[in-house]
C-alpha cells in the first residue's frame, strides 16, 4: 500500500458547556469527520486520502479544528458545509483555504489563543 498524499486528523475533543477553551465536538458525534470520509469516498479518494478522528489537537479555541499532513495545513471554526470545499480546494486543488486557516504563528501561542477566542465569539453573533 503506497503512502496517503494527505491525512486529515479531525479534533473530536469534548468539553463541558461554557467551556473557556471551547470544544471541537460537543455532541460527540464525529459528524465532521464522518462526512469528510463520505466526501472523499465519493470523489474515490478513499484509499489515497484518509480521515481520522484525533484526540485534543490544543488548538481549542479555534474548534473544531483539523490538521492536514503532510501539508500542516492547520484549519479552525470548520463547518459541516466547508467540507465540499475543503474536498475539492485543498485535498484536490491543492489550495489553501485562508479564511478557514489557522496562521501558523497563532498555533500553540497565546496570541493564538486569544486570536481564535475572539474570532469563535464573533462566529457564534
Amino acid at each position: 500500500m503506497s503512502a496517503f498524499s494527505h491525512h486529515l486528523f479531525v479534533c473530536g475533543n469534548q468539553r463541558a458547556d461554557g467551556h473557556p477553551r471551547g470544544c471541537c465536538d460537543p455532541a460527540g458525534s464525529g459528524e465532521l469527520r464522518d462526512c469528510l470520509k463520505k466526501a472523499l469516498k465519493a470523489r474515490g479518494l478513499d484509499g489515497q486520502v484518509r480521515a481520522n478522528q484525533a484526540g485534543c489537537l490544543d488548538q481549542c479555541e479555534w474548534g473544531p479544528t483539523l490538521v492536514i499532513y503532510p501539508q500542516g495545513i492547520w484549519y479552525g471554526g470548520v463547518k459541516l458545509e466547508d467540507v465540499p470545499r475543503i474536498v475539492e480546494e485543498t485535498i484536490i486543488g491543492g489550495k489553501v483555504i485562508e479564511e478557514l486557516r489557522i496562521p501558523d504563528q497563532w498555533l500553540n501561542t497565546p496570541e493564538g489563543k486569544a486570536a481564535g477566542k475572539q474570532r469563535r465569539s464573533d462566529a457564534a453573533r
